[in-house]
């Protein structure tokens, strides 16, 4: 008797062991199938870049939001240094602010956190305003118009005049149909040459779950004078799995090692780009801001059209927020 209980025991042991083996074999099978999958595409565009690194490991520090640079229903942002202690930064009142003139503003600074709004408007019937300090002291100001992009000029960066022509129209090397050309940004590189990056949109959705039924990608134009440009074609293509369709409100800055980087935004926060002087980089990501896409969609708001400016040994990125949080904000790089 004692000989038959044993002999069920071990029956029963054995099973134990071989139901074990083979919940480890499918669990080991099902890890191996899950990270290949994993590693050949990143669940979110958060988690990764294209070129497979994380953000971590593609940036010199990490950006950290941190408070208001200017309360109000304000978007668009843009700084501009205007002498070795004071900055100055335009905004644009929200386009769905009612009854609203499409008018700029400005606030001035001298260290970067608390901003004290200057009387008066800078521009009326502009949006997306980039205003950049010519080497003769003067101040050029470049807005998207009727669908195009036009400039004003000024002698103290407070009262602008408009300048005859149009800086950059809708016509495009790749064939897009453009509902519009907006959100300039421009530098001039140290030959004096200028290097002009602007968005193009187009009536199309990307793809179907994305939040936008617009397409929108950027170029970029060169110029010896600021006034007439040649376009250079593509700057930085959107239509990819990482950006989905979706580039907006570019800056481009000089870094410190004197090369150039242009941020702007996505549905999932504010990338960056090198650029060389003839070519973009690959995106990284700067800033989510706590927007992700996931699967459960696209959620949350990034960053909207960053500016940057170096204040003092830090790094500012300024960006505009809808909803509760309306206003420009900003983030550090630490």
């Amino acid at each position: 008797m004692n000989i038959k209980k044993n002999e069920q025991g071990i029956a029963l042991v054995g099973e134990i062991i071989a139901l074990a083996i083979v919940i480890a074999i499918v669990a080991f099978v099902g890890f191996t199938v899950l990270k290949s999958d994993k590693d050949k595409e990143p669940t979110t565009t958060q988690a990764s870049t294209t070129d497979g690194k994380s953000p971590a490991e593609n940036s010199e520090g990490t950006w950290k939001e941190v408070d208001y640079a200017v309360k109000g229903k304000y978007a668009d942002a843009d700084v501009v240094q205007v002498n070795d202690k004071t900055w100055r930064l335009y905004y644009a009142v929200q386009p769905e602010v009612q009854g609203n003139n499409f008018e700029v503003y400005s606030a001035k600074s001298t260290d970067g956190k608390t901003w004290k709004q200057e009387a008066g408007t800078r521009k009326t019937m502009a949006t997306f305003p980039e205003v950049i300090k010519l080497k003769d002291g003067k101040y050029r100001m470049y807005y998207q118009s009727a669908g195009v992009i036009k400039s004003a000029i000024s002698s103290d960066g407070l009262s602008f005049k408009d300048e005859s022509g149009t800086r950059i129209d809708k016509v495009n090397s790749e064939g897009l149909t453009l509902d519009n050309v907006a959100a300039p940004t421009i530098t001039q590189q140290d030959n004096g040459t200028f290097v002009l990056v602007y968005r193009g949109t187009t009536n199309k959705r990307y793809a179907a779950n994305t939040p936008n039924p617009s397409t929108q990608v950027l170029f970029w134009a060169t110029s010896s004078d600021g006034l007439s440009f040649k376009k250079k074609g593509l700057a930085i293509d959107s239509r990819n799995s990482t950006l989905d369709g979706q580039l907006d409100g570019p800056d481009i800055v000089k870094w410190d090692d004197n090369s150039y980087r242009v941020f702007a935004t996505s549905y999932t926060g504010v990338y960056s780009f090198t650029f060389d002087g003839s070519k973009f980089g690959k995106p990284e990501l700067a800033l989510s801001g706590g927007a992700v896409q996931d699967n459960m969609g696209f959620r949350g708001a990034p960053p909207g059209d960053p500016t940057l400016t170096k204040i003092k040994g830090i790094w500012y990125m300024y960006y505009g927020a809808t909803g509760t949080e309306s206003g420009i904000h900003y983030a550090t790089l630490q």
